[in-house]
């Protein structure tokens, strides 16, 4: 029976169409590591560890331990978001923030 941070795994990794072996090539472990992580009770990441497996599906390791709901997932997504746009080049920033001044034409 997978736990909640299986399930939520198993979701973000779905949501963002990677496959089990996709996914532990990113992080750096097996195949098999990454089916237990999600199906299995006992499967219990080291911090490193989880760090890895939320940069690869582009959330938080809170929301990976805590989320739940829509919200939460949307907040985990803009907190990735973040973290990336903070190691942008400064002109590739200012790009960014140009378009959204377009697309936000309120």
């Amino acid at each position: 029976m997978p736990t909640p941070l299986g399930e939520r795994v198993r979701e973000q990794r779905r949501k963002r169409g990677l496959t089990l072996e996709a996914l532990a090539e990113k992080v750096g472990s097996s195949k098999s590591y990454m089916w237990e992580i999600e199906n299995k009770e006992v499967a219990r990441p080291s911090a490193e560890k989880l760090a890895q497996i939320a940069a690869a599906l582009e959330t938080t390791v809170e929301y990976l331990l805590e989320g739940d709901g829509a919200n939460e997932a949307e907040d985990a997504t803009d907190i990735a978001f973040y973290r990336k746009y903070k190691k942008l080049d400064a002109p590739v920033k200012e790009r960014l923030r140009k378009m959204l001044d377009i697309l936000d034409d309120d």
